[in-house]
């Protein structure tokens, strides 16, 4: 078999991610010798459905997304669904396929549903027709351009060219033009005194423009291009618009990558910019920027009320609704007549520059003076300008924990407002994305070793660069009948701030077998419901960090930090590789987990912006590390450890399954040939010893960290419907594993890249203590579900079992001593494993033995709980937990939730 090519398997796979209405599915998976044809196996009573937060969303972005799975060899392909409330009225849904079982059965589907029926508090999913929406989608795919209609609004897409979006109609009104990508860019960071930087100005160009689904519910637009500025375009972007049946809101999910020189290519301001027509008298123009909570600012462009003479009762409460106020020639002439006296302002900015901070200045135009209109601590990231005749609502996700950001609207006074989003501000210092240090010397591999052993950092000359990182950002935007009332404009943010989002129960998740070796919460004996409130409190007190420490910020919002210093009473976030964790020791799974035992909110959102930042930040996306993580450290790609264990697809599945997410989709097929970064970087070189040239039919790859995030992206595709290729891989890699005389033990193999499989080898042991807490634990499961390969599940099995087994065992089995292993109670799923599968009461009895020693972890008796540490040795009052560490808190999550859901009837009482 030739060689992957990544052009061609993506090129392979479009259909796949541009897949429509269920009725038109996806490729066929690949059915599996032996299996038979599917059955339909849907409930009887359908799928309760509810909201993620409980109750009944006042107001959906634009409409919803969610994914539901099926149990193997249970549902039909061919399968269609139906929606309907709680109370039996149907409600049009959009369905499509995300997964497929190895017998072509569905094991994920997504569904869509619009504004035309108003939220209701649950759904039930069943087989069936859907309803119709009572106005569909549609998509006009022409040559110059795509035409997409809710039926309440109309927009204009350019298929080259400089605007994102030409036109934004409601009815026969344009409500907005002109959306295009902005980015200010300078040569220096401005730091200095003696700084005399000059930004440039560069605007979003489109290259391609994917229609990836068309209707009848929701429809989804493509648009690829780079910012450009005379003979220069960089910072590739992708931005996906999404449209939903009657709606007249449009979600749009901005991702950018960074491909410039970090020490002369500073960027000043990122944004979107729309130009707004304004077609009301300047004191029937409005103004609204939300606060916190349910907060909103209130404004004119020519206020009347509070002025010397009173214009009217009618008047004045006309204008602080938002309403048009009665005719001029109505007023008190004293009013009417000096109207052109009174300032029309018509810029107007909000600024939010820290987490706990924002300003809203105005001013009456360029040239004048700004005047301070108030300033609170955390803005809700929407605004509104406009007025009775029609207007633009726009919004940010994660506003004031993104920032520096902001809210602009300029020369609302005149025919045309001008509004930005911006990502990041021009108010604020230019970002900075140097390395942190000179390097100190560490030239040599030898040195670089050494600064290992003292600050735990792996630092190398030319690797702390942030060249091919990304970062997805979520908008709404809104094409207005008229001003919103404070309430709705509440309404609006709150949507923007946390997206109405559908979900199934946990218990259909688990009846469903998807992600392996898990159970919802179970507290029906004392000894769980220990466990259970000590998985809680783990939970609690690191997503409660984050608040207290301030884990903000564009490049940080969805990380954690590492390890603590209980002498400075801070997590350690200047030194090394102790800082920020970028997935270390597979926190994302365990959060993901824990919120499919617990079906929480907070678990789900805390998950969700890790994902979004992991996927995008911690990961190479452009050059000579694409696909590639990098390890943990004081800046996200600072350390020079390279890998697939953090860029692992397997983090991201998840939440691409729960919500179909394109764009996490995407992520998950770029690592599909990320195989070839072994050519491109040998992840052992600074402790190598012997010669070694990579070879791509004898590429050194580890069956540990290496093969498990390699293996998740296979599977993943696979899955999905996706090149064969991939399965292949896939496939050969199990059995050649299998093959190696010591199995997984063997510690790695010489691999072939072209198709996946390990050499033959000679008798060896070589096991590394994180080889398999990063995903290989998840991944053998369900292979071996999937596959039921005999061989195979024998290697995993031998593996379970003698981690932690005796040395005598391990010589038995495999010639020699593991040697002394850390990480212990995280193995002690492994051992769970082996006993369940095996029917083996001993092992299960050594596993929870194994789970409440806590080696490198937290043992039985440890209490846990945090302590208020405040006055004068901290900065500000925190909660402290000096046991804690995220590696620690990760992995005894993960053996918990496994030994849990394997022998939770063994757990000693």
């Amino acid at each position: 078999m030739s060689m992957i090519s990544r052009r061609n398997l993506l090129l392979g796979a479009a259909a796949v991610g541009a897949a429509g209405p269920f009725v038109h599915p996806v490729a066929p998976a690949a059915a599996e010798p032996g299996t038979g044809a599917a059955v339909s196996g849907l409930p009887e009573d359908g799928v309760p459905l509810r909201w993620l937060e409980g109750g009944t969303p006042r107001q959906l972005a634009a409409g919803s997304t969610w994914g539901v799975p099926w149990p193997k060899g249970k549902v039909p392909r061919e399968q269609a669904f139906a929606l309907r409330t709680a109370a039996g009225q149907q409600v049009p849904v959009q369905t499509w396929a995300t997964a497929y079982w190895p017998d072509g059965s569905l094991k994920w589907t997504a569904h869509a549903i619009g504004a035309d029926v108003p939220p209701a508090e649950q759904y039930v999913l069943t087989g069936g027709t859907p309803a119709t929406p009572a106005t569909a989608v549609t998509v006009e795919d022409g040559r110059e351009q795509v035409v997409v209609s809710t039926g309440v609004v109309r927009c204009v897409i350019p298929k080259k060219g400089d605007q994102l979006v030409r036109a934004l109609f409601r009815g026969d009104r344009e409500i907005a033009r002109n959306g295009r990508l902005v980015c200010l860019r300078q040569d220096e960071p401005g730091d200095d005194e003696g700084g005399a930087a000059k930004p440039e100005r560069f605007t979003g160009r489109t290259e391609t423009v994917t229609v990836e689904q068309s209707g009848p519910v929701r429809a989804v637009v493509r648009v690829d291009g780079g910012h450009r500025h005379g003979n220069r375009t960089w910072l590739p972007f992708t931005v996906r618009l999404y449209f939903y049946a009657g709606s007249d809101g449009i979600r749009a999910v901005h991702t950018f990558v960074y491909d410039g020189d970090e020490k002369k290519d500073f960027i000043r301001g990122l944004g979107i910019r729309f130009e707004v027509p304004m077609r009301d008298e300047p004191h029937d123009r409005h103004v609204r920027f939300a606060g916190p909570g349910d907060g909103v600012l209130s404004e004119a462009v020519r206020g009347v009320t509070g002025l010397r003479r009173d214009p009217g009762a009618a008047v004045r409460q006309a204008q602080v609704a938002g309403r048009a106020t009665p005719p001029v020639h109505t007023w008190d002439t004293r009013v009417g007549s000096r109207l052109h006296l009174v300032p029309a302002f018509g810029d107007y900015s909000l600024r939010q520059l820290t987490a706990d901070g924002f300003q809203v200045r105005k001013r009456t135009k360029p040239g004048h003076g700004w005047l301070p209109v108030d300033s609170a601590g955390r803005a809700g990231g929407l605004g509104y300008v406009g007025g009775p005749s029609g207007g633009f609502a726009f919004g940010m996700r994660h506003f004031w924990q993104l920032h520096p950001t902001g809210l602009d609207i300029r020369g609302a006074a005149g025919d045309t407002a001008e509004v930005t989003v911006w990502l990041w501000s021009p108010d604020a210092a230019p970002m900075d994305l140097r390395f942190y240090h000179d390097g100190m010397g560490q030239d040599t591999y030898a040195e670089q070793l050494e600064g290992l052993e003292i600050t735990y950092e792996d630092y190398e000359p030319g690797f702390g660069t942030p060249y091919g990182i990304a970062r997805t950002t979520e908008l709404v935007f809104w094409a207005l009948e008229s001003t919103p009332a404070a309430a709705r404009v509440a309404e609006l943010a709150q949507a923007v701030r946390t997206p109405p989002q559908v979900v199934a129960p946990p218990a259909h998740l688990h009846a469903a077998g998807v992600f392996g070796d898990w159970a919802p919460v179970d507290r029906s004996t004392p000894a769980k419901a220990r466990i259970e409130d000590r998985l809680d409190f783990l939970f609690d007190y690191h997503s409660g960090q984050v608040e207290q420490r301030s884990w903000y910020g564009f490049w940080d919002y969805g990380d954690i930090m590492h390890s603590y210093d209980p002498d400075r009473h801070v997590w350690r976030y200047d030194v090394g590789g102790y800082a920020w964790d970028n997935s270390e020791l597979s926190t994302d799974l365990w959060l993901w987990y824990h919120y499919l035992r617990t079906g929480k909110a907070e678990v789900y959102r805390f998950a969700e912006a890790m994902t979004r930042h992991t996927g995008e930040v911690d990961v190479y996306h452009l050059g000579k590390w694409q696909d590639l993580g990098t390890r943990h450290g004081v800046q996200h790609w600072a350390d020079s450890a390279k890998q697939l264990r953090i860029s692992n697809a397997g983090y991201r599945r998840f939440l691409y399954f729960l919500t179909a997410d394109e764009r996490t989709g995407d992520l998950m097929r770029d690592l599909v040939d990320a195989d070839r970064t072994f050519l491109a970087l040998d992840p052992i070189r600074k402790i190598r010893t012997g010669p070694y040239e990579p070879d791509p039919h004898a590429l050194s790859v580890g069956t540990g960290t290496d093969w498990s995030g390699l293996a998740l992206a296979w599977l993943t595709e696979w899955e999905r419907g996706g090149d064969p290729i991939a399965r292949e891989k896939l496939l050969n890699g199990m059995r050649t594993i299998a093959a190696m005389p010591n199995g997984f033990a063997q510690g790695s193999g010489l691999y072939d890249l072209d198709n996946g499989s390990f050499a033959p080898a000679q008798p060896a042991v070589n096991v590394g203590s994180l080889g398999s807490v990063f995903g290989l634990v998840e991944v053998c499961s369900e292979l071996i579900d999937l596959t039921g390969d005999e061989a195979f599940t024998r290697a995993w099995l031998r593996y379970c079992r003698l981690y932690n087994g005796t040395t005598a065992e391990q010589q038995a089995e495999t010639g020699q001593s593991w040697g002394s292993l850390n990480l212990r109670q995280a193995h002690s799923r492994l051992t769970a494993y082996a006993a369940a599968k095996l029917g083996d009461t001993a092992l299960a009895a050594r596993a929870w033995k194994e789970f409440d020693t806590g080696h490198a972890g937290y043992p039985r008796t440890l209490e846990f709980k945090s302590v208020r540490v405040q006055g004068p040795t901290v900065l500000k009052p925190v909660d402290e937990a000096g046991f804690a560490s995220v590696n620690a808190s990760a992995q005894y999550g993960l053996a918990a939730i496994q030994c849990l859901a394997l022998v939770g009837d063994h757990l000693p009482s």
